[in-house]
């Protein structure tokens, strides 16, 4: 959930490199780079950290 401080905690804890592998290769239900098949790998950096900071 966006914004969910103890829903993102544990995905926190692997560390960003770790989470943006998973947003990158996709992980059911979510499609590789959610769906945004012409994101680049910073795009997809960029939209974890946004939502990290929001957990936080």
């Amino acid at each position: 959930k966006f914004g969910d401080k103890a829903a993102w905690e544990p995905y926190i804890k692997t560390g960003m490199d770790a989470m943006v592998k998973v947003a990158m290769q996709g992980k059911p239900p979510m499609p590789p780079k959610g769906g945004a098949a012409d994101a680049s790998e910073d795009d997809i950096r960029a939209a974890v950290q946004y939502m990290v900071d929001a957990a936080k």
